[in-house]
C-alpha cells in the first residue's frame, strides 16, 4: 500500500466527529444544527493535506465481524426515516478502494481479527450526511468498514490500533457517531438528561485528552463514567470514537468541537 509519494507526507489524524441526525443540514430545521454544520465545512482546512483515501467507522452498521465495504462504486443507503422527500435524493458519488479494503484486511488479519468483505454495501448516512459537507467533491475514495456486533470498546480499540498504519500512507481514519445518544430524551427535547449529558462529555473530554495509556483505559471503561447508560443506552454511537483512539496510537487527542443541541452537550475530538 505505502507508495514513495505517500511517505513523503506527514500522517494524517485520526477523528471522531458527529454526524447530526439525519439528513438534518439538508432541511430545514433553523439553528439547530448550524453550528455543527459549520464545523464539518470547515474539516478539511484542518488536515495536513488532502487525504488519498479516507477509512471510516460509523454508528450504523454492526456485523459479527469487522466487515469492508469492497465496491468501487458505493451507492448510499437512506436508512433514515419520516423525513422530507428530497432528502431521500440526495448523492454522494465518491468512489470506493477495492484495494484499500485488501489492505485493511491484511492489516485486520496481522493483528488476530477475522473480517470480511461486502462490494454491493452502500455508504449509510452517518457516513454520506457528513461527509457532503467536509469532503463535498466527493473526490476523495472512501472504505467503510463495520463495528462488532458485541460492542466491545476494547476490540474497537485493538481494531483502531490495527489499522493505524495507514495514517503514514496519506490515508484519514475516521469515527463519526455522537457523543450522546439517547434519541428519546434528544429529539423530545426533554431536559432529563441535560445536566448528565454536561458531566459525560466533561469527562469523556478528560479522558480523551489523558496521556495514552490512561486514554485506553478510560475509554475501555467508558460505562462507568458520570451519566453513561443515561447518555448511551446503547453504545453503537460511541464506538467509533474507540476506533479512532486505538488508531491514534501515542498521540494525544483534543477536543475540536463543542456545541450543545437540543439541550444536550456534544463533542468532536482529534489526535494527532
Amino acid at each position: 500500500m505505502p507508495t514513495p509519494a505517500a511517505a513523503k507526507h506527514p500522517k494524517q489524524p485520526t477523528l471522531f466527529i458527529p454526524h447530526g441526525g439525519g439528513p438534518c443540514f439538508f432541511m430545514d430545521w433553523p439553528q439547530t444544527w448550524d453550528h455543527m454544520a459549520a464545523f464539518l465545512r470547515g474539516l478539511s482546512a484542518t488536515l495536513p493535506q488532502k487525504p488519498d483515501a479516507i477509512v471510516v467507522v460509523s454508528g450504523h452498521w454492526e456485523e459479527q465481524v469487522p466487515t469492508l465495504m469492497s465496491g468501487a462504486k458505493p451507492g448510499l443507503i437512506y436508512d433514515y426515516y419520516g423525513f422530507p422527500a428530497h432528502t431521500y435524493t440526495l448523492q454522494y458519488p465518491a468512489p470506493g478502494s477495492p484495494a484499500l479494503a485488501t489492505h485493511m484486511r491484511t492489516l485486520l488479519e496481522q493483528a488476530g481479527f477475522a473480517s470480511a468483505e461486502n462490494a454491493e454495501r452502500g455508504f449509510d448516512h452517518g457516513v454520506f450526511i457528513p461527509f457532503m459537507l467536509a469532503f463535498p467533491q466527493a473526490d476523495i475514495p472512501v472504505v467503510e468498514f463495520s463495528l462488532q456486533k458485541a460492542l466491545d470498546p476494547a476490540e474497537h480499540l485493538a481494531i483502531g490500533a490495527a489499522l493505524a498504519p495507514l495514517r503514514a500512507d496519506n490515508v484519514l481514519i475516521m469515527g463519526t457517531g455522537l457523543s450522546y445518544h439517547n434519541l428519546p430524551h434528544f429529539m423530545s427535547g426533554s431536559p432529563a438528561t441535560d445536566e448528565p449529558a454536561k458531566a459525560f462529555d466533561a469527562w469523556l473530554t478528560r479522558s480523551v485528552c489523558a496521556p495514552p495509556p490512561e486514554r485506553t483505559a478510560q475509554l475501555t471503561h467508558w460505562a462507568q463514567a458520570p451519566g453513561a447508560r443515561l447518555c448511551h443506552p446503547r453504545e453503537e454511537h460511541l464506538l467509533p470514537l474507540m476506533v479512532a483512539a486505538g488508531a491514534a496510537g501515542q498521540d494525544y487527542g483534543q477536543q475540536i468541537y463543542s456545541d450543545t443541541v437540543l439541550g444536550k452537550a456534544l463533542s468532536g475530538y482529534r489526535f494527532g
